[in-house]
Protein backbone atom coordinates (compact mmCIF):
# COMPACT_ATOMS: atom_id res chain seq x y z
CA UNK A 1 0.00 0.00 0.00
CA UNK A 2 1.43 4.02 -0.64
CA UNK A 3 -0.17 6.42 1.11
CA UNK A 4 -0.48 8.95 4.08
CA UNK A 5 -1.89 11.80 5.96
CA UNK A 6 -0.02 13.67 8.29
CA UNK A 7 3.49 13.66 9.31
CA UNK A 8 6.47 14.40 11.40
CA UNK A 9 9.22 15.89 9.04
CA UNK A 10 13.06 16.33 9.38
CA UNK A 11 16.75 18.27 8.78
CA UNK A 12 20.25 18.89 9.88
CA UNK A 13 22.23 18.64 13.03
CA UNK A 14 23.56 21.83 14.26
CA UNK A 15 20.69 24.18 13.85
CA UNK A 16 18.84 27.55 13.09
CA UNK A 17 15.75 28.10 15.04
CA UNK A 18 13.43 29.97 12.81
CA UNK A 19 14.90 33.58 13.48
CA UNK A 20 17.66 32.49 15.02
CA UNK A 21 21.17 31.66 13.19
CA UNK A 22 23.36 29.04 14.57
CA UNK A 23 26.51 27.79 12.25
CA UNK A 24 25.64 24.98 10.46
CA UNK A 25 27.44 22.44 8.89
CA UNK A 26 28.97 22.05 5.12
CA UNK A 27 26.80 19.62 3.17
CA UNK A 28 29.88 17.22 2.98
CA UNK A 29 29.50 17.00 6.72
CA UNK A 30 26.88 14.35 5.60
CA UNK A 31 28.94 12.46 3.33
CA UNK A 32 28.57 8.49 2.93
CA UNK A 33 29.34 6.63 6.24
CA UNK A 34 30.13 3.20 6.94
CA UNK A 35 26.49 2.31 7.70
CA UNK A 36 26.13 3.31 3.94
CA UNK A 37 28.60 1.45 2.54
CA UNK A 38 27.25 -1.59 4.73
CA UNK A 39 23.98 -1.51 3.27
CA UNK A 40 22.71 -2.29 -0.56
CA UNK A 41 21.39 0.42 -2.61
CA UNK A 42 17.22 -1.16 -3.04
CA UNK A 43 15.86 1.80 -4.77
CA UNK A 44 14.17 1.41 -8.25
CA UNK A 45 13.07 4.99 -9.31
CA UNK A 46 11.29 8.17 -8.34
CA UNK A 47 8.22 6.93 -10.61
CA UNK A 48 7.55 4.27 -8.44
CA UNK A 49 7.34 6.56 -4.98
CA UNK A 50 4.53 7.45 -3.92
CA UNK A 51 2.48 9.96 -1.95
CA UNK A 52 -0.08 8.39 0.37
CA UNK A 53 -3.64 9.81 0.62
CA UNK A 54 -6.33 8.80 2.43
CA UNK A 55 -9.56 10.38 1.84
CA UNK A 56 -13.17 9.68 2.61
CA UNK A 57 -15.04 7.25 0.89
CA UNK A 58 -17.87 10.06 -0.25
CA UNK A 59 -14.88 12.10 -1.84
CA UNK A 60 -12.79 9.09 -3.73
CA UNK A 61 -14.20 9.94 -6.86
CA UNK A 62 -13.68 13.29 -6.63
CA UNK A 63 -10.56 13.89 -5.33
CA UNK A 64 -8.96 11.88 -8.13
CA UNK A 65 -10.86 13.58 -10.69
CA UNK A 66 -9.35 16.60 -9.18
CA UNK A 67 -5.38 15.61 -9.53
CA UNK A 68 -5.93 14.45 -13.55
CA UNK A 69 -7.45 17.57 -13.70
CA UNK A 70 -4.69 19.80 -12.25
CA UNK A 71 -1.41 17.34 -13.45
CA UNK A 72 -2.74 15.50 -15.97
CA UNK A 73 -2.14 11.02 -16.25
CA UNK A 74 -4.06 8.40 -15.54
CA UNK A 75 -5.34 6.31 -12.90
CA UNK A 76 -5.13 2.78 -12.59
CA UNK A 77 -8.81 0.60 -11.83
CA UNK A 78 -10.33 1.11 -8.89
CA UNK A 79 -10.57 -1.75 -6.69
CA UNK A 80 -11.33 -2.73 -3.21
CA UNK A 81 -8.59 -4.39 -1.38
CA UNK A 82 -7.22 -5.71 2.46
CA UNK A 83 -3.72 -3.56 2.48
CA UNK A 84 -2.87 -4.36 5.65
CA UNK A 85 -1.52 -7.31 7.90
CA UNK A 86 -5.08 -6.80 10.02
CA UNK A 87 -9.14 -7.02 8.64
CA UNK A 88 -9.74 -4.17 6.66
CA UNK A 89 -11.52 -2.73 3.62
CA UNK A 90 -10.22 -0.04 1.24
CA UNK A 91 -11.03 1.66 -2.20
CA UNK A 92 -7.42 2.15 -3.36
CA UNK A 93 -6.46 3.72 -6.62
CA UNK A 94 -2.98 4.54 -8.35
CA UNK A 95 -2.75 7.97 -9.83
CA UNK A 96 -0.04 8.71 -12.35
CA UNK A 97 0.72 12.23 -13.17
CA UNK A 98 3.77 13.47 -15.11
CA UNK A 99 4.80 15.14 -11.89
CA UNK A 100 4.43 12.69 -9.12
CA UNK A 101 2.78 9.20 -8.40
CA UNK A 102 -0.40 9.48 -5.87
CA UNK A 103 -1.60 6.24 -4.08
CA UNK A 104 -5.12 7.14 -2.85
CA UNK A 105 -7.13 5.22 0.11
CA UNK A 106 -10.93 4.96 0.86
CA UNK A 107 -11.26 3.35 3.98
CA UNK A 108 -14.76 1.62 4.16
CA UNK A 109 -13.61 0.27 7.40
CA UNK A 110 -11.70 1.54 10.83
CA UNK A 111 -8.07 2.36 9.59
CA UNK A 112 -5.84 -0.23 11.57
CA UNK A 113 -2.82 1.74 13.36
CA UNK A 114 -0.74 2.90 12.31
CA UNK A 115 -1.78 2.84 8.73
CA UNK A 116 -2.49 6.74 7.70
CA UNK A 117 0.11 7.82 9.43
CA UNK A 118 3.12 7.43 7.15
CA UNK A 119 3.80 9.37 4.27
CA UNK A 120 5.43 8.07 1.11
CA UNK A 121 5.46 4.68 -0.34
CA UNK A 122 9.20 3.50 -1.65
CA UNK A 123 9.42 0.49 -4.14
CA UNK A 124 12.14 -1.59 -2.86
CA UNK A 125 14.00 -4.16 -5.30
CA UNK A 126 14.21 -6.31 -1.80
CA UNK A 127 11.92 -6.46 0.80
CA UNK A 128 14.00 -8.31 3.57
CA UNK A 129 17.39 -6.17 2.34
CA UNK A 130 15.69 -3.07 2.67
CA UNK A 131 14.07 -3.76 6.28
CA UNK A 132 17.77 -4.84 7.01
CA UNK A 133 19.04 -1.76 5.64
CA UNK A 134 16.74 0.42 7.92
CA UNK A 135 17.33 -1.61 10.90
CA UNK A 136 21.39 -1.24 10.02
CA UNK A 137 21.00 2.69 9.66
CA UNK A 138 18.80 3.70 12.80
CA UNK A 139 15.21 3.42 11.37
CA UNK A 140 12.87 1.74 13.55
CA UNK A 141 10.55 -1.15 12.14
CA UNK A 142 6.81 0.34 12.52
CA UNK A 143 5.02 -2.00 10.71
CA UNK A 144 6.81 -6.25 10.01
CA UNK A 145 6.62 -7.36 6.34
CA UNK A 146 3.43 -8.41 5.26
CA UNK A 147 1.86 -9.54 2.54
CA UNK A 148 -0.82 -8.01 0.28
CA UNK A 149 -2.89 -8.68 -2.50
CA UNK A 150 0.17 -8.15 -5.30
CA UNK A 151 3.63 -8.17 -3.41
CA UNK A 152 4.82 -7.58 0.63
CA UNK A 153 4.99 -4.11 2.21
CA UNK A 154 6.33 -2.85 5.51
CA UNK A 155 6.52 0.26 7.34
CA UNK A 156 9.50 1.98 9.11
CA UNK A 157 10.07 5.06 10.68
CA UNK A 158 13.13 7.24 10.88
CA UNK A 159 14.62 8.79 13.45
CA UNK A 160 12.48 11.96 14.38
CA UNK A 161 9.48 10.40 13.67
CA UNK A 162 8.56 10.34 9.48
CA UNK A 163 7.10 7.20 8.99
CA UNK A 164 7.58 5.60 5.10
CA UNK A 165 6.04 2.46 4.31
CA UNK A 166 8.02 0.11 1.67
CA UNK A 167 6.70 -2.19 -0.63
CA UNK A 168 7.69 -4.76 -3.21
CA UNK A 169 5.68 -6.23 -6.32
CA UNK A 170 5.69 -10.17 -6.74
CA UNK A 171 5.04 -9.24 -10.66
CA UNK A 172 7.88 -5.50 -11.40
CA UNK A 173 5.61 -2.63 -11.91
CA UNK A 174 6.49 -0.40 -15.21
CA UNK A 175 5.94 3.09 -15.01
CA UNK A 176 6.31 5.50 -17.15
CA UNK A 177 9.69 8.29 -15.53
CA UNK A 178 7.70 11.60 -14.43
CA UNK A 179 8.95 14.91 -16.32
CA UNK A 180 9.88 16.59 -13.09
CA UNK A 181 10.53 14.40 -9.88
CA UNK A 182 8.58 15.65 -6.23
CA UNK A 183 10.10 16.67 -3.36
CA UNK A 184 8.92 14.78 -0.40
CA UNK A 185 8.39 17.32 2.42
CA UNK A 186 9.33 16.79 6.00
CA UNK A 187 9.29 18.45 9.56
CA UNK A 188 11.47 17.60 11.91
CA UNK A 189 13.41 18.70 15.46
CA UNK A 190 16.71 20.31 15.79
CA UNK A 191 17.08 17.74 18.12
CA UNK A 192 16.63 14.96 15.47
CA UNK A 193 17.59 16.52 12.44
CA UNK A 194 21.13 14.81 12.65
CA UNK A 195 19.86 11.10 13.87
CA UNK A 196 16.94 12.06 10.39
CA UNK A 197 19.49 13.17 7.77
CA UNK A 198 22.26 10.34 8.86
CA UNK A 199 19.73 7.56 8.50
CA UNK A 200 18.43 8.34 5.84
CA UNK A 201 21.16 9.28 4.01
CA UNK A 202 22.64 5.84 4.97
CA UNK A 203 19.61 4.13 3.51
CA UNK A 204 18.82 5.99 0.61
CA UNK A 205 22.50 6.26 -0.23
CA UNK A 206 21.61 9.73 -1.61
CA UNK A 207 23.37 12.93 -0.58
CA UNK A 208 22.89 16.34 0.57
CA UNK A 209 22.53 18.71 -2.26
CA UNK A 210 21.71 22.42 -0.36
CA UNK A 211 22.05 23.09 3.42
CA UNK A 212 20.74 26.05 3.69
CA UNK A 213 21.09 27.90 7.10
CA UNK A 214 18.83 31.15 5.96
CA UNK A 215 16.47 29.93 4.41
CA UNK A 216 13.58 32.26 3.49
CA UNK A 217 10.93 32.17 6.26
CA UNK A 218 7.98 33.18 3.54
CA UNK A 219 8.47 29.03 2.93
CA UNK A 220 6.59 28.02 6.12
CA UNK A 221 4.60 31.06 6.88
CA UNK A 222 7.15 33.18 8.63
CA UNK A 223 8.15 35.99 6.09
CA UNK A 224 10.23 37.88 8.68
CA UNK A 225 12.32 35.30 9.68
CA UNK A 226 15.11 32.61 8.27
CA UNK A 227 14.88 29.27 9.23
CA UNK A 228 17.27 25.87 8.13
CA UNK A 229 16.35 23.84 5.55
CA UNK A 230 18.19 20.39 3.86
CA UNK A 231 17.55 19.34 0.54
CA UNK A 232 18.71 15.53 -0.07
CA UNK A 233 18.09 13.38 -3.32
CA UNK A 234 18.88 9.95 -4.43
CA UNK A 235 17.38 7.03 -6.10
CA UNK A 236 14.01 7.33 -4.43
CA UNK A 237 13.66 10.93 -5.51
CA UNK A 238 14.08 14.10 -3.80
CA UNK A 239 13.46 15.48 -0.04
CA UNK A 240 13.04 18.64 1.40
CA UNK A 241 13.45 18.66 5.38
CA UNK A 242 12.56 21.52 7.17
CA UNK A 243 14.20 22.50 10.61
CA UNK A 244 12.01 24.53 12.62
CA UNK A 245 10.44 25.19 16.14
CA UNK A 246 7.55 23.98 15.49
CA UNK A 247 5.65 27.37 15.87
CA UNK A 248 3.60 26.74 12.28
CA UNK A 249 0.79 28.60 11.20
CA UNK A 250 -1.91 26.35 9.31
CA UNK A 251 -1.22 24.75 6.90
CA UNK A 252 2.34 24.73 7.08
CA UNK A 253 3.46 21.43 8.01
CA UNK A 254 0.82 19.42 6.77
CA UNK A 255 2.13 19.40 2.83
CA UNK A 256 3.55 16.45 2.57
CA UNK A 257 4.52 16.83 -1.36
CA UNK A 258 5.89 19.58 -3.62
CA UNK A 259 4.86 19.30 -7.15
CA UNK A 260 6.92 20.95 -9.72
CA UNK A 261 4.77 22.08 -12.76
CA UNK A 262 6.32 24.35 -15.99
CA UNK A 263 3.53 26.94 -15.66
CA UNK A 264 2.48 27.70 -11.80
CA UNK A 265 -0.29 30.12 -13.25
CA UNK A 266 -2.04 27.22 -15.67
CA UNK A 267 -1.80 24.88 -13.08
CA UNK A 268 -3.71 27.02 -10.75
CA UNK A 269 -6.27 27.60 -13.34
CA UNK A 270 -6.71 23.96 -14.01
CA UNK A 271 -7.00 23.31 -9.97
CA UNK A 272 -9.04 25.92 -9.35
CA UNK A 273 -11.51 24.92 -12.19
CA UNK A 274 -11.76 21.63 -10.17
CA UNK A 275 -12.37 22.27 -6.96
CA UNK A 276 -8.90 22.89 -5.84
CA UNK A 277 -8.83 25.49 -2.92
CA UNK A 278 -6.07 28.24 -2.64
CA UNK A 279 -4.40 27.82 0.87
CA UNK A 280 -1.58 29.91 0.91
CA UNK A 281 -1.28 32.12 -2.76
CA UNK A 282 1.28 32.70 -4.99
CA UNK A 283 4.64 33.77 -3.21
CA UNK A 284 7.89 34.07 -5.03
CA UNK A 285 11.72 33.02 -3.64
CA UNK A 286 14.98 33.10 -5.19
CA UNK A 287 13.99 29.80 -6.40
CA UNK A 288 10.58 28.52 -7.09
CA UNK A 289 7.10 30.35 -7.29
CA UNK A 290 5.07 28.60 -5.21
CA UNK A 291 1.58 27.96 -3.69
CA UNK A 292 -0.18 25.79 -1.60
CA UNK A 293 -3.73 23.88 -1.89
CA UNK A 294 -5.91 21.80 -0.61
CA UNK A 295 -7.43 19.17 -3.26
CA UNK A 296 -11.40 17.55 -2.98
CA UNK A 297 -11.06 15.03 0.12
CA UNK A 298 -8.50 17.38 2.38
CA UNK A 299 -5.21 16.82 0.77
CA UNK A 300 -2.76 19.20 1.01
CA UNK A 301 0.10 20.02 -1.42
CA UNK A 302 2.31 22.98 -2.35
CA UNK A 303 3.01 23.46 -6.11
CA UNK A 304 5.65 25.13 -7.85
CA UNK A 305 7.63 26.15 -10.69
CA UNK A 306 11.55 26.36 -10.49
CA UNK A 307 13.54 29.91 -11.37
CA UNK A 308 15.91 29.39 -13.78
CA UNK A 309 19.22 31.26 -13.59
Amino acid sequence: MRFNKILARGSVAVLLTVGVAVGSPPVGAFAQSAQTAATAGVAVGPQYDTTHVYVAPEDFDRFVASLLATFGGTATKQGVFTVTPTQSSTMSQLVLTPVGTISVFGFKTPIPYPFGLERTGYLVTDMNEAVRAAKATGADVFVAPFNDPIGRDAIIQWPGGVSTQLYWHTTAPSYTPLQTIPENRVYVSSDRVDAFVRSFLAFSHGSVVSDEARAPGVEIGRPAETYRRVGIESKFGKLTAFITDGHLSYPYGWEMTGYEVTNLAETLTKARSAGVDVLVPPYKTDERDAVVVRFPGGYIAEIHSAIRK
